[in-house]
């Protein structure tokens, strides 16, 4: 007898549509795909691509790579920058060579022994004057030798000390500065390397290859694109009367052909501005046409595929 009711239900439905009573609207749409285009942040000749299309990459693996000679020996000139940079900074700080600083120490013995024997030279020729053995120009001769053995003397000692002390803190702060600024340019070099190995920023399925190995690519001109797993969503229009059913954060049943059971998507956004489908006639009963755009985020694991037909309705 049962049968028999939903037998003529169904039939009664079928010939006499509004009998029974409106069933629950549907709304058809499709599946849309937020793909993540992966491009270099410099312009370069592609070397090689790891990655083919239809591959599933985890976030930080290699992509591809460009041509890094250049860089290479950008890094390499930057970095003997440094060394050199560092190198006036430390001999700044520690004054004259060892060497440098030895051989003034003996040019000053040199002159010690001089300034020595100028002495003892002068101290017997004043004694002979005062004998009258020896002229007082002898004597004059013996005084202005003395003198220039101690000026001779005092010269070397100052050198000495200037070529132990460090240089100037103004010298020292100017040499840190440039030690500095060469370290910045290593850095800013090595990462210009790094730059040339492109790394997937987020995990998911590599969708399209847009270049081969051995093209130049541009800078910020994508290679690859790549499709996330949780970056689909369902896009479908929703009538002006229901309009007002429809809130940000519903949640909705989803169906397809050969679809799993149980799929549901979160509705994320509804545009503000509607649209018209043909005819436009702006009257009260063409009002049905009237449409807004919505958008529901599918839910993880639904395994759907950009532009797959897709029904949603209310959730139970």
């Amino acid at each position: 007898m049962n049968h028999f009711t939903e037998w003529l239900m169904a039939m009664l439905t079928a010939v006499f549509p509004g009998f029974g009573g409106p069933g629950a609207p549907v709304y058809n749409g499709y599946v849309e795909a937020d793909f993540v285009h992966v491009a270099a942040s410099a312009p370069g000749r592609i070397e090689a691509i790891a990655v083919q299309e239809g591959d599933r990459v985890e976030a930080g693996q290699l992509l591809f790579r460009l041509d890094d000679t250049h860089q290479q020996a950008a890094l390499r000139a930057a970095r003997a920058r440094v060394d050199v940079a560092r190198a006036e900074l430390e001999n700044l700080k520690t004054g004259s060579r060892a060497a440098e600083v030895e051989v003034i120490r003996a040019e000053l013995q040199q002159a010690l022994a001089e300034q020595s024997l100028a002495r003892t030279t002068l101290t017997r020729s004043i004694r002979l004057a005062e004998q009258g053995l020896v002229p007082a120009a002898r004597v004059d001769a013996d005084q202005a030798a003395a003198e220039q053995a101690n000026a001779h003397v005092a010269q070397l000692q100052a050198r000495l000390r200037v070529a132990e002390l460090p240089a100037r803190d103004a010298q020292v702060v100017a040499a840190e500065a440039a030690l500095a600024a060469a370290q910045a340019e290593a850095d800013r070099a090595e990462l210009d390397l790094k730059d040339r190995r492109v790394i997937a920023p987020i995990a998911g399925l590599v969708e399209h290859r847009l270049f081969q190995p051995g093209e130049v690519a541009a800078a910020g001109t994508p290679v690859m694109s790549i499709l996330p797993p949780a970056r689909r969503s369902a896009l479908f229009f929703v009538p002006e009367p229901r309009r007002a059913d429809f809130a940000i954060g519903d949640v909705l049943s989803l169906s397809c052909d050969g679809c799993p059971p149980g799929l549901t998507a979160r509705v994320t956004r509804i545009a503000s501005d509607p649209q018209y489908t043909p005819p436009i006639i702006y009257s009260r009963e063409e009002r049905a046409r009237l449409v807004f755009r919505a958008e529901a985020a599918i839910s993880d694991g639904s395994g759907l595929l950009p532009g797959q037909p897709v029904t949603l309705r209310r959730a139970e």
